[in-house]
């Protein structure tokens, strides 16, 4: 997994609506950009629901926000549409992305080992530069944790 202080991978990947999203076009602007397993599961409902509870706060300190999972851009429409997401949502089924940033990994649930993608979050600077990771986020707190955050480096 990637380490503050390590330029962020850039990334083209589809939004929701079939939209290029490149990490590059927001240059200048602080991202955060959140990894998750998967749409419609319970966790990731909760996570995507703190976000856009907050999404006020992320918005008026000009900070976009960007999920990543492996799921479709069909997929990501209808979450999105079903609970009001307002932030980006993009598509990674090549996980092009989720492997640069280094969050595919092995994972044990239930004693079952397996791949896939550990839920974290990335704070990238004006410059394109990591500059907090959130490894392992819980979705419950995540993005309240990142707008503390946020705030006292304002």
């Amino acid at each position: 997994m990637l380490k503050a202080g390590e330029k962020a991978p850039d990334f083209t990947l589809p939004d929701k609506d079939g939209n290029p999203v490149s990490l590059a076009a927001f240059r200048g602007k602080k991202v955060v950009v959140y990894f998750y397993p998967k749409d419609n599961t319970p966790g990731c409902t909760r996570q995507a629901c703190a976000f856009r509870n907050a999404y006020e706060g992320f918005r008026s300190s000009d900070v976009v926000v960007i999920g990543i999972s492996k799921d479709s851009e069909s997929s990501h429409q209808k979450f999105a549409e079903k609970f009001a997401l307002p932030f980006l949502l993009v598509s990674d089924p090549e996980r092009a992305a989720i492997e640069a940033f280094g969050v595919w990994q092995e994972k044990k649930l239930y004693g079952k080992v397996s791949m896939g993608v550990v839920r974290s979050t990335f704070i990238i600077n004006e410059e394109g530069v990591i500059e907090k990771v959130f490894p392992r986020a819980k979705p419950d707190t995540n993005a309240a944790e990142i707008l503390a955050y946020l705030e006292g480096q304002a």
